[in-house]
Order: C-alpha cells, then sequence, then structure tokens
C-alpha cells in the first residue's frame, strides 16, 4: 500500500524510500512513536537494499541501509558505546538463511558450515540495552541509538528487578558490558490493558511500545510502575578479566552460561546445534512455539557459536557477517478500514467492529476486527476510510490497535448507533459501564447467541450448530430456546435448506452426545453473565447437582473458593428467574446430566487429591480442556503455570518450552503422556 503511492522511476522512488525510511526510523527509534507496521516498514528497507543493488551510481551519501537505528533523540544525557551496538541483516525465508550460511562459508575460507555449531535464540521483541558493570557494581544502562551514540537511561533501568545491582560469584570482569533486551513479559502487558481498559483509559499499542515508553519516561518513578524484565544475549565491551574466569569462554554457549553464573538473566529458549539444516528446523520449532513463550517475539536470531570464528568473519558497516536475524510471519500489518459496525451479544451487548479490506496477519486473512466498546473507539480515534494497523497474535482475536497518521483530510468521526441494528429497539449505555446494550429481550441478534453459546465448544460442545445453522433453526421457528434443541424433528429438520437427512442425522447424534456433559458445561451453556468456564467448573464441583446450584443463595455460592459477590448475585438471579426455571425443568425432562460427575474429589477424595499438575502441549486422547477434567476428576488441581507447589508435569506433543524450562529449573518432575493414565489412577509418578 505505502510503495504504491512512490514514485516509479528508480532515482526518484530510490529518494523517496531514503526520505520516508528515515522518518519512520526516527519514529520508531528515536521517539517510540510508530506509525506503521513493522512489515510494511521492512517492505521499504528491502525494496530500497534491492534498488541500491541495481543502480549503485544511485546510492546516496548517506542511506538508511547502512545506518543503525536513529541518532539519540536529547532527553536524555547521550552516551558514546566503547565497543559500537551493530544491527543485524534479515532473512524472511530458508532459502535466505542457506544464501547466508553459503557467504560465511566464503568469508571463513571453508567448503560449508555444515560441521559449525550455530547458537538459535527468540528474538526478544523489546528495546536494546547496554548495562555495564564496574567490578560486579550496576553502573550505567545505556539505549542503542544510532549504534555508536545511545541515551543514558541509567535510573529508569535501575528500577527493573530482572537486573542485579550487584553481580555474584567469582571471577567478574573489571568492565563487563552485558547487551540484552528490556522487554515485557506478556501476561503483564495483557493486565496493563486489562486495567487500562477498564480505567477507559488509552491501551498501549503492543510490548515493545510499552517497554520503550517505559523507558522514555523522565521519573524514574514511573518507569517503576512498570513490569519490565530483561534478557542478556551478549557482551561488549569486556576489560580486566581476571584468572580463571567464566568470562574468558571461547564460544556464544559459554558467554552466555557466564552470564548467567553471575545473576543476569539469560533466554531459557536459546539452542546449540550444529549446520544449517539444523538451524533452520529449530527456527521452525521455535515460530510454532512463538505464543507459548512468555514474551512477544518478532524473530529468531542465529549466531556462530565460536568467538574466533566471528572475528574472522568480521562485519559491514552496519551488522556482523556472522549473525542472521529471520523474521517471522507477520502480526501487525496496515489496511484499510471499510466500516463500523456493532453486533449484539448473547447478553445483548452491542460490540463495534471494524470491517476491513482483507489483509494477511498473524497466518490468516483478516476481513474483521474487534474494536472492544464505544470508549476505545473514540480513544483510538479510528474512522471509516483511514488506514489502520491490525494485530493479531496466534489465536487472539484480530484487533484494531489504532490509525496511520495522515496529512489528507480525514473522515468524519463515527459515532455509536442509537438503535439495534437487529431489532431497531434502544441501545443503551447502562451508569458506570462502558459498554451498550440492546434492552430488547426479544431481539432475534441475542437470541441466535445465546443458542451458538450453548453449543460451542467450551460448553455443550455441539459439532455443526454453527451461527449459520442457528440462524436457520430460528428463521424456520424450529428453535426459540435451549431446551427445543432436544427436541428437534428428524423431517422438518431435514427439509431446511442446505441440510439434507445426512447432515441433519449428524447434528441430532450430536446434540443427543451432548447430554452426557457435566453440569459446569451446561452451566457455561446457559450464558449466566459474570460465569465462565473456571468459575461454572467451581459452582459445579462445590455443589454437585443443578438442583442445589437452583436453590443456593448468593451467600451459599459466595463461599465458594473463586466465586465471589459479583458472580455468586447473578447466578442466584438467574435461577431465581421463572422463565428460567421453565427451560431448566425442561432440559433436566429431556435427559441433559445435570451432575458434575468429579464432585466428590473436591472434598479431597481421588488418586490425585492435594496435588497440582500441570499439562502442556497434546496428549492423545484428549483435549486441552479435557486433559484437565481428568485430573481434576482424580482429586486434583489443574494449573496453568509450573511453581514450587507443582506435583509434576504431563508434557504431550508440541509442549510449551518455557514451562519445561521452569520444572526443570524448579526440580518437578516431568512424564510422558503414555504415563497420564496411569498418573490418574493411582496418582503415583513412573519409575
Amino acid at each position: 500500500m505505502i510503495l504504491d503511492d512512490l514514485p516509479k522511476k528508480p532515482r526518484e522512488r530510490i529518494a523517496a524510500l531514503v526520505e520516508l525510511i528515515s522518518h519512520h526510523n526516527e519514529r520508531y527509534h528515536a521517539l517510540d512513536e510508530p506509525e506503521i507496521a513493522d512489515a510494511d516498514y521492512d517492505a521499504l528497507v528491502r525494496e530500497l537494499r534491492h534498488l541500491e543493488e541495481l543502480h549503485p551510481e544511485l546510492i546516496p551519501a548517506v542511506s538508511p541501509s547502512t545506518q543503525v537505528g536513529a541518532a539519540p533523540s536529547g532527553l536524555f544525557e547521550p552516551v558514546r558505546h566503547a565497543v559500537p551496538m551493530m544491527s543485524l541483516d534479515n532473512a524472511f525465508d530458508d532459502e535466505e538463511i542457506k544464501a547466508w550460511g553459503q557467504r560465511l562459508a566464503r568469508v571463513l575460507g571453508r567448503d560449508s558450515v555444515e560441521d559449525l555449531v550455530f547458537s538459535v535464540e527468540p528474538k526478544v521483541d523489546g528495546v536494546a540495552m547496554s548495562i555495564t558493570y564496574l567490578d560486579g557494581q550496576f553502573h550505567q544502562a545505556a539505549t542503542r541509538g544510532d549504534g555508536v551514540t545511545g541515551e543514558d537511561v541509567t535510573a529508569n533501568v535501575a528500577t527493573i528487578a530482572a537486573v542485579p545491582k550487584q553481580l555474584r560469584g567469582k571471577g567478574i570482569p573489571a568492565v563487563l558490558e552485558v547487551r540484552g533486551e528490556v522487554y515485557l513479559p506478556l501476561a503483564d502487558f495483557a493486565a496493563m490493558n486489562d486495567a487500562a481498559r477498564a480505567a477507559g483509559t488509552k491501551e498501549f499499542v503492543n510490548p515493545r511500545n510499552a517497554a520503550a515508553g517505559s523507558l522514555r519516561q523522565k521519573d524514574p518513578a514511573v518507569t517503576a510502575t512498570r513490569p519490565l524484565s530483561f534478557f542478556g544475549y551478549q557482551i561488549g565491551q569486556l576489560e580486566g578479566v581476571p584468572a580463571p574466569s567464566p568470562f574468558a569462554a571461547t564460544s556464544h554457549a559459554g558467554t552466555l552460561a557466564a552470564l548467567a553464573g553471575v545473576g543476569l538473566p539469560v533466554s531459557p529458549d536459546v539452542v546449540s546445534v550444529t549446520g544449517i539444516d539444523a538451524v533452520i528446523e529449530r527456527g521452525h520449532e521455535l515460530e510454532a512455539l512463538r505464543h507459548s513463550l512468555a514474551y512477544d517475539v518478532d524473530g529468531v536470531v542465529i549466531k556462530l557459536d565460536e568467538l574466533a570464528l566471528r572475528e574472522v568473519a568480521g562485519a559491514t558497516s552496519r551488522a556482523p557477517r556472522w549473525a542472521l536475524a529471520r523474521k517471522l510471519a507477520p502480526e501487525e500489518q496496515s489496511t484499510k478500514l471499510v466500516d463500523i459496525e456493532v453486533s449484539i451479544g448473547r447478553t445483548g451487548r452491542a460490540t463495534p467492529y471494524a470491517v476491513l479490506e482483507p489483509v494477511f496477519v498473524g497466518g490468516t486473512t483478516v476481513t474483521f476486527a474487534t474494536l472492544h466498546n464505544q470508549d476505545q473507539v473514540a480513544l483510538k480515534d479510528v474512522r471509516p476510510g483511514d488506514t489502520v494497523i491490525v494485530r493479531k497474535a496466534g489465536d487472539v482475536i484480530p484487533e484494531v490497535v489504532g490509525p496511520v497518521p495522515s496529512s489528507t483530510k480525514r473522515p468524519k468521526a463515527w459515532t455509536f448507533p442509537t438503535m439495534c441494528p437487529t431489532c431497531a429497539g434502544p441501545l443503551v449505555r447502562l451508569e458506570d459501564e462502558a459498554d451498550t446494550y440492546c434492552t430488547n429481550l426479544d431481539c432475534a441478534a441475542q437470541r441466535d447467541q445465546r443458542l451458538s453459546h450453548f453449543a460451542s465448544r467450551s460448553a455443550m460442545d455441539i459439532e455443526g450448530l454453527g451461527e449459520k445453522v442457528v440462524e436457520r433453526l430460528t428463521e424456520a421457528g424450529l428453535v426459540v430456546d435451549v431446551a427445543d434443541l432436544f427436541e428437534l424433528d428428524p423431517e422438518r429438520l431435514a427439509a431446511l435448506e442446505g441440510m439434507a437427512e445426512l447432515s441433519a442425522n449428524n447434528l441430532l447424534a450430536a446434540i443427543e452426545a451432548s447430554k452426557t456433559q457435566p453440569l459446569s458445561r451446561l452451566l457455561v451453556g446457559l450464558g449466566i453473565r459474570h460465569l465462565g468456564p473456571t468459575g461454572a467448573k467451581a459452582v459445579a464441583r462445590a455443589l454437585g447437582e443443578l438442583s442445589s446450584v437452583r436453590i443456593a443463595p448468593a451467600e451459599q455460592l459466595a463461599q465458594v473458593e473463586g466465586i465471589g459477590p459479583i458472580i455468586a448475585e447473578s447466578v442466584a438471579a438467574f435461577m431465581a428467574n421463572p422463565s428460567n426455571g421453565v427451560v431448566l425443568d425442561r432440559l433436566a425432562a429431556l435427559g441433559c446430566s445435570t451432575i458434575e460427575p468429579g464432585a466428590a474429589a473436591v472434598a479431597g477424595e481421588g488418586p490425585l487429591a492435594g496435588k497440582t499438575v500441570v499439562v502442556t502441549g497434546a496428549v492423545e486422547g484428549y483435549t486441552r480442556e479435557g486433559a484437565e477434567e481428568a485430573v481434576e476428576a482424580a482429586g486434583g488441581k489443574a494449573a496453568g503455570s509450573v511453581s514450587k507447589k507443582t506435583y509434576c508435569v504431563v508434557a504431550g506433543a508440541a509442549p510449551g518450552a518455557s514451562k519445561l524450562t521452569k520444572a526443570e529449573s524448579l526440580g518437578i518432575p516431568v512424564i510422558g503422556q503414555e504415563h497420564f493414565a496411569s498418573l490418574l489412577a493411582t496418582g503415583m509418578l513412573p519409575g
């Protein structure tokens, strides 16, 4: 999109690219206010380098293709790096990695690099940082800046708990400059944005911007409130190394071990491999694991392990020849915001969403993205007709981050509608809430969403009953509430457009099978406000049967672990509603399970009673939720993270690397999925 707006002739196009890239370098590196997605920026740089290769006579005296970062902004005191902080050359696919390996072999005077060891590590999406220790004492911290001169952010970095103020151990050099990345852990980033959304204040765009903005605070007390962390990945200046010392290492792996040995954090996901094929394979593994890591990554960094060979390989004006960054599929892209529309959920909540020109981001083509609520649309100030940045990380619902600044006149600001787009009933914003609701309980959109939610995977898990099928059922008058699903007439169902006898029989079989779902899933399916899967499971296990839940007062429900007064009041009010009581009576009469099979285990019964188990990866024969339910049915507690209280970790296919590393560091046993059945039956570890 950006490239299409540039001149076509090489001379003018190179000049335009130089100006545009220089502008975006300053926005990203100096001001921490990027205007375009990383993928768009990469496309600009790649084209500039390609044109400069084709037309070397047109290369300007100063080109951003040969520069590192951006000049210091002037907000902080300048710091000149004793050893320049260089950038990395990029690769975007396996063939480019192989080509880099061939170039490296030629530079080293070898036939190939297949017998050489490489370090493969996640490229943490944070802020590059230089931290200097004098005789083991924290002394100074500086940003990369333009690679030669950075900015002094010592006072701010001193507030980061992960950065030790005094190194420990023996063999510490007189001068040790560790280079690494200051970043914001994903869980903390999500919590910060949740708090911002609840307070009606502007959210952070992404973890990298949040980290950069935190470091650029003039008041270190503000930085101290931000949960920043740090990973070291390299040594810069090194003087006065005593003998013996771990810092006399001859390899990159030895260097990382030395840093960790004196108390500096390093990534637990760094792996050493031999040969380019193994490098590529490990890169693919990290890409598959990127969403199980505790931090955001935008690539994979490949480094030659042997330090002496690095000296031989040398560097260009901007990057070492012995290292390479493999970019991952972009999770942010820019596209046109065609329109803003409103959807009505099962509770009547009206949620604005963006209709986009299709864009490939996060591994899928995105056409719609959430805008959360009226206040968030206003805070982000996005308008139909804008070019916007869209973010999608893994399975997370795509969202519009914000508009791309433009010099042209912007469209008129969007206003929230006052009438429901489905039933034309009034849309009302509740007092002290950010959300707006359709107050018509007979609204067809609410009815259809309630039915779709009842059939969803986290609830009754009725395969084949998606939104389109639900719409056909309700439009034909076959279904009004969830109990009607269990009384569907086979002939009328098969007569629906697009259904046919086979599809009708499959759907009826799936509905019949859902009758065996436990009480906790039924509670989720009922769509009780504020009650999610975790709360539903807690209520079901504490009370055991639907009949007990229906008569339980709010005071009793609030005593259940994990259930607060708001959820308790909501559940009690739902159960006291006469219309809901009619539906519940019908569900019970139609054979839906109204008990929670594992409820007895709450009282301390079962082989895993009192034990916490973490399941990571895919366990054969179980969904993720199914494996956790099996642990709980055996009396155990299924946890999502590893701690000192964890009894064991069950590792299925493609387990989370961070969980395995945490288990190893804490001495927690890790067992394979082949021992899962025995663990459930006996509560004992193998061997």
